[in-house]
C-alpha cells in the first residue's frame, strides 16, 4: 500500500470546515501526523469490520466511505456516509468495545490509522482535542435521534426526501448525489423497501422534481423537493 510524507499545512488544506481535525493547530496535526503514514484506500477497501476489536482509530482523509451493520435479525442497515475529514471508530477506540458496525470505502481515498496507545498519547499532549471529539460525537447522536424521530414520524416521502437532501452536494451546480448509489442501497439507507423506493422516484421524476439518469438521481426542483423533506416540522 503506497504510503507518503503530508505536512499539517497539506491536511488542512483538504479537509472541509466542519471536519474534527479542520478544528486542530497545525502543531496539533504535525503531532497527529507524526504518529500516522498517509495510506491509500481504493474503492470497496473495509475499513473496519462489525464485531472487531475497537484497538484503532482511522481518519478518513480523503474519499467516502459507507457505514453499515448486520442486525440480529441478519438485515443489513446503512447507518451513514462518510466524508473526508472524518475520525471513525474512537468510540470502540475509547471504550475498548467491539466495533458497532463496519465501514467500506466508496470510492478511492486515503486514510491514516491510528493504534489506541498513539491516539491516547496525542490526545493526552492536545487535551482540547478530546472536547472537540466530544463535541463531534454530541452532534453524531443528535443526528441519530433526528433520524430515529424522522422514520417513527414520517411518512416515505418526507423521510426519502430527508435523507435525499443529506447525500446532495448542495454546491454542485449539478445538483448530484455525493456518491453512486444503487436503489437497493438507498433502501437499506433510508428503511424503506426497494420498491417503494423505485415508486417514489418515478413519481417525483415524473413531476420533474428529479431526473434518473442510468440509475443515478439529479435533483432538478431542490426547493420543491426540500419542501417535501421539511413536512412535519
Amino acid at each position: 500500500m503506497a504510503k507518503d510524507m503530508m505536512t499539517a499545512q497539506d491536511l488542512l488544506a483538504i479537509l472541509p470546515k466542519g471536519s474534527l481535525l479542520a478544528a486542530c493547530e497545525p502543531g496539533e496535526l504535525d503531532d497527529l501526523l507524526s504518529r500516522s503514514q498517509l495510506e491509500f484506500a481504493g474503492k470497496k477497501t473495509v475499513l473496519m469490520h462489525q464485531g472487531d476489536p475497537g484497538d484503532s482509530a482511522v481518519i478518513l482523509v480523503t474519499g467516502r466511505a459507507r457505514v453499515d451493520m448486520v442486525s440480529s435479525n441478519g438485515r443489513e442497515i446503512v447507518l451513514d456516509y462518510l466524508d473526508a475529514g472524518t475520525v471513525i471508530g474512537e468510540i470502540a477506540l475509547l471504550d475498548g468495545g467491539e466495533r458497532t458496525a463496519s465501514v467500506t470505502m466508496v470510492e478511492d481515498g486515503s486514510v491514516m490509522h491510528l493504534s489506541r496507545d498513539a491516539c491516547e498519547d496525542f490526545i493526552t499532549r492536545n487535551p482540547m482535542v478530546a472536547l472537540r471529539m466530544l463535541q463531534e460525537m454530541a452532534r453524531r447522536l443528535r443526528q441519530m435521534n433526528t433520524t430515529i424521530e424522522s422514520d417513527r414520524a414520517y411518512s416515505a416521502g418526507p423521510r426519502l426526501a430527508r435523507y435525499l437532501q443529506r447525500l446532495t452536494d448542495e454546491e454542485a451546480a449539478s445538483q448530484q448525489l455525493k456518491i453512486n448509489i444503487s436503489q437497493g442501497e438507498l433502501g437499506n439507507f433510508v428503511g424503506i423497501s426497494r420498491e417503494n423506493i423505485n415508486r417514489q422516484l418515478s413519481a417525483w421524476a415524473d413531476s420533474g422534481l428529479i431526473e434518473l439518469e442510468q440509475g443515478k438521481v439529479r435533483i432538478v426542483d431542490p426547493e420543491a423537493l426540500w419542501d417535501i423533506a421539511a413536512m412535519g416540522d
